[in-house]
C-alpha cells in the first residue's frame, strides 16, 4: 500500500506487519513507553480480530509498533509507540504517517484517537499533522491518582490531502 512505501522512512528503517512471535518485544516497548501499558492480551485480540499493526524497524530492530482499527468509513488509531531510547527523531511522526494514508487507503474519511491531556509532546505531534481536539472522555485512562481525562482528536481524510476536522 501506498501509506507504507519504504521511501517513507530513513535507510535501514521500515514497517511490516506485526506478528504473533513479536509480542514480547512489544510489550517489553510498552512496558517502558508508558506506566499503564496494554497487556499481551489486549494486543492479541487486536491481531485476532484482524486490526492492521505494524511493526517499526531500525537495522531489523523493532523500535516501535502501531495498531489502527478501521470500520466502515472510519479510523481509530488504537497505539502508536516508540521505544523511549529512540523518541525525537522522527520515528512517531513517519508511523503516524503511515496509519493515516493506511486508513485513506482502505477507505476511512476520518482518523480518530485519544491521547493523555498529560502527553504535550503527542499532543503537538497530532496537531502539527493535522489532528483537531473534538471533545474529552472524562476519567478514560488509569492514572497515578485515580483517572485521568483523554482528549479526543479527529482529522478529516479528504482526497489525497488531510485536513483538519471542525470541532463538534
Amino acid at each position: 500500500m501506498s501509506a507504507l512505501a519504504a521511501d517513507a522512512f530513513p535507510e535501514g528503517a521500515g514497517l511490516r506487519a506485526m506478528r504473533e512471535t513479536d509480542l514480547d518485544t512489544v510489550l517489553a516497548i510498552e512496558q517502558r513507553a508508558y506506566p499503564f501499558p496494554w497487556t499481551r492480551g489486549i494486543f492479541r485480540d487486536c491481531l485476532a480480530a484482524g486490526y492492521p499493526a505494524w511493526i517499526l524497524q531500525e537495522h531489523g530492530c523493532p523500535i516501535g509498533y502501531a495498531v489502527l482499527s478501521v470500520a466502515a468509513d472510519e479510523a481509530h488509531i488504537l497505539n502508536i509507540c516508540v521505544t523511549p531510547e529512540r523518541q525525537g527523531r522522527g520515528h512517531g511522526r513517519r508511523l503516524l504517517r503511515s496509519l493515516v494514508g493506511l486508513a485513506r487507503d482502505l477507505g476511512a474519511a476520518r482518523i480518530f484517537l485519544e491521547v493523555r491531556p498529560s502527553n504535550p509532546g503527542a499532543i503537538a505531534l497530532y496537531q502539527d499533522e493535522g489532528f483537531n481536539e473534538i471533545g474529552r472522555r472524562p476519567r478514560y485512562y488509569p492514572a497515578r491518582d485515580g483517572r485521568e481525562d483523554a482528549l479526543v482528536m479527529a482529522m478529516e481524510l479528504v482526497g489525497e490531502d488531510t485536513g483538519t476536522m471542525p470541532p463538534l
